[in-house]
């Protein structure tokens, strides 16, 4: 309970202010760090913040101010008084160490001054009290550096008078009393009405009145501090003013006003000319005048804090280096990884670097033995699990804020013949891979043959999507992109002398081929069996695959980038640079070029004559492509063109780049 006053104290002694304390919400700082990322980044100026005191605490409790996560807005949620202020946030530590903090509140004193010279103080008496907030935000680790400063002037005051509202006066009187509060602060005349004369406010007052944030029984709060100065600074000659330090409780369930302060005190008149001292900073909990330090790194949940930590080194990529940067088209992507294995998980892992989230991998396969050591999403305790299901619960072990998800799904191929019993299960496979790759944005097409490229490059070519195949070889590899054709589809002649390939007219990872593709599995030994490669091949590949996607992503016409064939010309495609067809590496000699090919108007997967027949008639498209060995070569003209080709006149040329 409060200290009761029943009578009247009559005194002497210098008035004494209970200090505010600054209550920072958590989301606060989590407001902080957004505008720290997305608008100041590395601007010092300062921003403009509301806080709140409220004048109805429990006895004992100390003056709080509080500021939220709506602090920072124009329209902050009403939680009582408002008090504004301003943030200055620092870019180091250092430099907030290194703060002038007597020039800061020096220049926030002059600041309240000039309203009292030019009588706008008298008009909005409320906003003279002000608060300035000087931090520095660890970003990375959650932590604040911080010190929160009230400018108050230093006059003379004393107190001649203490009692309370409900001794001093009547039930109409307090409930005047209460209404006039809701300006914060104001001037009242003898029948406690606000006077609306501003220009004589103070010479006609018959009181001041302050909401009062303090619940100490004899001492008011610091809001009262400016107040008091700014009548002293109109006084001509010594004066008793009347002042009303409104508190609100509730008694017996009703809201009263009867333990609120009522003091008599006695001003000097103040120079007009000569500013008095100013005093504000805060104390820390010891008691002494230093900043504050909080880490809420231990009270953020992991998830959040791994997302943010993502977000901030690719956001500090943006606001540094790369303003033009659109990292939301990254955190918005959907991606399908076709492949599980060497090159899925090392795409996945570039993928979740870019911030990407929404990644499905898909695999038929099972750990194996030899896999861990290359395949960077599995460990030893994975080997004889689903490659896909094991890769995606991987990535949410990395990302826990990541949207993951394993399929296992075998992919049928052409050359590989379906049999009736089959052909339902084939039907659905067919079916399921057609709605993954609906959608999502994105597809890598990684699987271990080539024949199990074609039916994802018939489908993307057929929808539209961008699709980034990677293939390896011993020492070399292949990282390129298909073309993404228009709505109009229309296939036009390669132009001699052309320095650019229109997306729409590059070619995909079978327009090379002049056979179809067919079973590459039969009669393999060991070593065709598996992936025989330098082990640093497939990081290299995996990363330009992405960074290929990337780079797509950032040009203005996406999948429809056009790919450059004078490798001198040093235009920028794309904020981050050249968006290439092809990327061929060699690492025997650690070289690369980056050729760019029309798409083939005879090719097996992405011609109009095939697209058309799949569109038409797909499953029984689909089902003699898988059955029969030359349909594709017969369907797309391919057959005809070799038919009629004199082969005395073909060069040959070699190639040993295979599939992952």
């Amino acid at each position: 309970h409060y200290k009761s006053i029943t009578f009247i104290e009559v005194m002497s002694t210098p008035v004494q202010y209970v200090p505010l304390i600054s209550s920072i919400d958590h989301t606060f700082w989590t407001q902080l760090n957004a505008k720290k990322l997305d608008e100041l980044k590395l601007d010092e100026r300062p921003l403009d913040l509301t806080a709140f005191y409220t004048n109805d605490c429990k006895p004992g409790l100390p003056a709080h101010l509080t500021l939220s996560y709506d602090s920072f807005t124009d329209k902050p949620v009403d939680r009582g008084t408002a008090y504004t202020g301003i943030v200055l946030n620092t870019n180091t530590v250092e430099e907030f160490k290194a703060k002038d903090f007597g020039g800061i509140l020096k220049s926030a004193g002059e600041k309240i001054w000039s309203t009292f010279k030019d009588g706008s103080a008298v008009e909005k008496p409320v906003t003279i009290n002000q608060f300035y907030c000087v931090c520095f935000a660890d970003l990375k680790k959650y932590r604040y550096n911080y010190w929160f400063c009230f400018p108050a002037f230093v006059t003379p005051a004393a107190i001649i008078e203490r009692s309370t509202l409900g001794v001093k006066f009547t039930s109409e009187q307090k409930e005047k009393f209460r209404s006039a509060a809701n300006l914060g602060a104001t001037f009242l005349d003898k029948e406690q009405n606000v006077i609306q004369d501003k220009n004589n406010a103070i010479s006609n007052m018959e009181y001041v009145l302050i909401k009062d944030p303090s619940t100490d029984s004899e001492h008011p709060g610091w809001p009262l501090r400016n107040l008091l100065a700014l009548v002293s600074f109109h006084l001509k000659e010594k004066k008793v003013v009347k002042v009303i330090c409104l508190r609100e409780n509730k008694v017996a369930g009703q809201q009263s006003v009867d333990h609120s302060l009522y003091l008599e005190v006695e001003l000097e008149p103040l120079s007009s000319t000569e500013m008095p001292k100013v005093v504000g900073w805060e104390r820390n909990t010891k008691g002494k005048l230093t900043s504050k330090f909080v880490d809420l790194s231990a009270s953020m949940d992991p998830a959040k804090i791994s997302e943010s930590s993502v977000n901030l080194n690719l956001k500090l990529m943006r606001w540094r280096l790369l303003p033009e940067l659109n990292l939301e088209v990254l955190q918005k992507l959907k991606v399908l990884v076709l492949g599980s294995g060497t090159l899925g998980c090392n795409v996945a892992r570039c993928l979740l670097g870019w911030g990407v989230k929404n990644i499905t991998m898909l695999d038929n396969g099972k750990v194996s033995y030899s896999n861990p050591v290359r395949q960077s999403l599995f460990n030893f305790d994975d080997c004889g699990k689903p490659k896909a299901e094991t890769a995606a619960a991987r990535i949410k072990q990395i990302n826990p804020s990541a949207e993951s998800r394993g399929v296992a799904l075998s992919i049928p191929m052409p050359g590989h013949p379906v049999t009736k019993l089959e052909e339902e299960k084939v039907k659905e496979s067919i079916t399921e891979l057609e709605e993954l790759i609906d959608s999502v944005d994105v597809v890598f097409l990684l699987t271990d043959t080539r024949e199990s490229r074609w039916l994802p490059t018939l489908i993307c070519s057929s929808k539209h999507k961008i699709c980034i195949n990677s293939a390896l070889g011993f020492d070399t590899y292949l990282v390129m992109r298909h073309g993404v054709k228009g709505e109009c589809e229309v296939l036009e002649a390669p132009h001699i002398g052309a320095s650019t390939i229109a997306g729409s007219q590059l070619g995909c990872y079978f327009c090379n081929d002049v056979v179809a593709p067919g079973d590459s599995t039969k009669d393999r030994t060991l070593d065709q069996m598996c992936t025989v490669t330098r082990p640093g091949n497939a990081f290299v590949a995996a990363s330009l695959a992405v960074e290929l996607m990337v780079s797509i992503l950032q040009h203005p016409l996406e999948g429809q980038a056009p790919a450059t064939l004078d490798l001198n010309d040093e235009k920028q495609d794309s904020c981050l640079g050249r968006v290439p067809h092809q990327i061929r590496g060699f690492l025997a000699h650690f070289s690369s070029v980056q050729p760019a090919s029309h798409a083939f108007d005879k090719c097996t997967a992405c011609c109009m004559e095939i697209i058309s027949r799949y569109r038409e008639n797909k499953m029984g498209f689909l089902m003699e492509a898988f059955n029969d060995a030359n349909y594709l070569e017969k369907v797309s003209g391919l057959a005809d063109m070799l038919e009629n080709t004199n082969f005395d006149d073909v060069w040959e040329f070699d190639s040993d780049i295979e599939s992952d």
